[in-house]
């Protein structure tokens, strides 16, 4: 820890920025079949994932959707995302399925996994 850094214990997780990020998401998912675009919402911890295509995973806090926009910084080696706030998922929903094009011309839809774990 750096000098004069006080650590400090996580926050809890309320059940309110629970239900923002939950929301947000399938606010997101929504305006994404409007664009004929299939994606899945996972709520846990704070934050909801938007599934939509392999590489691609939006999520949110309930205030910001992020995900990475395919660039890598040429300073820092670091992927590049971008980010949106959540008023607006329709706008949201257009950069994504943007992206979610890019992505299928480079990566094939994979067969569901069936049968027993193993």
């Amino acid at each position: 820890m750096l000098a004069g850094m006080v650590a400090s214990p996580p926050k809890a997780v309320s059940s309110g920025s629970r239900r923002n990020a939950s929301m947000s998401a399938e606010r997101l998912q929504a305006e994404l079949d409007v664009l004929g675009i299939q994606a899945d919402v996972h709520v846990g911890y704070g934050m909801a994932l938007v599934s939509v295509w392999t590489g691609l995973v939006v999520w949110t806090d309930g205030f910001v959707f992020r995900w990475w926009s395919g660039g890598i910084s040429q300073t820092t080696g670091r992927r590049l995302y971008l980010i949106y706030a959540v008023d607006s998922p329709a706008t949201v929903a257009r950069c994504v399925a943007q992206r979610c094009g890019a992505l299928k011309i480079t990566h094939s839809p994979r067969q569901p996994i069936e049968g027993r774990p193993l």
